[in-house]
């Protein structure tokens, strides 16, 4: 890789890196994705922590419309090319 590509790749790191903390801040201080009745501090993220967490679940939305076979294999085959990815990108920083 260049210098130009390498100031390139390490300013858009950057720039990526500041926006998801940006994100992340603006998440936690606007208490998205919280529930007021739920009050668990720090750990109100942690939704496997909150007791009775299937009431708040709407269950009847999550439908699968394939055989489960199916999702199975999107997720090898998800994993096997971020795999793939991984072994590229190491590659290329030799």
């Amino acid at each position: 890789m260049g210098k130009t590509a390498s100031k390139i790749y390490k300013v858009v790191t950057l720039i990526f890196g500041v926006a998801v903390l940006v994100c992340a801040i603006f998440l936690m201080a606007t208490g998205a994705g919280l529930q007021e009745e739920l009050d668990f501090g720090a750990g109100a993220y942690y939704y496997a922590d909150i007791p009775e967490f299937q009431k708040y679940l709407a269950w009847d939305t999550f439908k699968e419309s394939l055989p489960y076979w199916v999702y199975v294999i999107l997720f090898l085959v998800w994993g096997v090319l971020m795999y793939m990815l991984w072994k590229w990108i190491d590659r290329r920083k030799r």
